[in-house]
């Protein structure tokens, strides 16, 4: 890992603003601090004081190196973290990779911070931003090294999109049935086929 990368549960996320290794600890520190109180406060009470305050540095560091609260939120979701080969999988495959990518980390309970922002997003503008830079700036470019000369892509993006977060809200958030209790696997294969029909099905109403 290098030293402009700060890596939060063997995850690694390389801020847009780059900056250099002795700021990594610090940087670090904010980011496990975000994920703690965006998990226990919910996305609304959070704020850039206490992050700051629970990291041990001062609120301007925390702007300085992150941005706003979206920004910061976002840096702590890695969504395409286990995207980085989909350019790698056969097209006819790439559905089932990703909704077994989007949906593991809930699964493996590592979604209390994308659960207090979903919670939020309807009326809390901010946190609907965080989820479309999630998106925008993860799944879009690992769905654009899988199909790099489709120009339906943000189409397709926007459709995966409802999939991966009308499961997630149905499931993990909500609770409904039957949705919340149904076997992983089949859940995976059923979404994974969804998202499959939006990536390569010809747009234009097309059969």
């Amino acid at each position: 890992m290098s030293g402009d990368e700060v890596r939060v549960d063997d995850v690694a996320w390389a801020p847009r603003r780059r900056f250099g290794p002795r700021s990594a600890p610090a940087r670090r520190a904010i980011l496990e601090a975000a994920r703690s109180r965006f998990a226990a406060d919910g996305y609304e009470r959070t704020t850039i004081r206490a992050i700051a305050t629970d990291a041990g540095v001062d609120p301007a560091m925390v702007m300085r190196y992150y941005g706003s609260k979206a920004d910061l939120f976002a840096a702590i979701v890695q969504v395409t973290s286990d995207l980085a080969d989909l350019s790698q999988v056969p097209r006819a495959e790439v559905g089932a990779r990703l909704a077994r990518a989007m949906l593991g980390r809930w699964e493996r309970g590592e979604n209390q911070p994308e659960a207090a922002v979903l919670r939020a997003a309807p009326t809390h503008p901010e946190a609907a931003r965080a989820i479309q830079t999630i998106y925008e700036e993860q799944l879009r470019p690992a769905l654009g090294r899988a199909f790099p000369d489709d120009p339906d892509l943000d189409v397709r993006v926007g459709l995966v999109l409802t999939q991966g977060i009308g499961v997630a809200l149905l499931r993990y958030v909500l609770r409904i049935e039957p949705v919340a209790s149904m076997d992983f696997e089949q859940l995976v294969d059923a979404i994974g086929a969804s998202m499959q029909q939006h990536l390569t099905r010809p747009m234009g109403g097309g059969k």
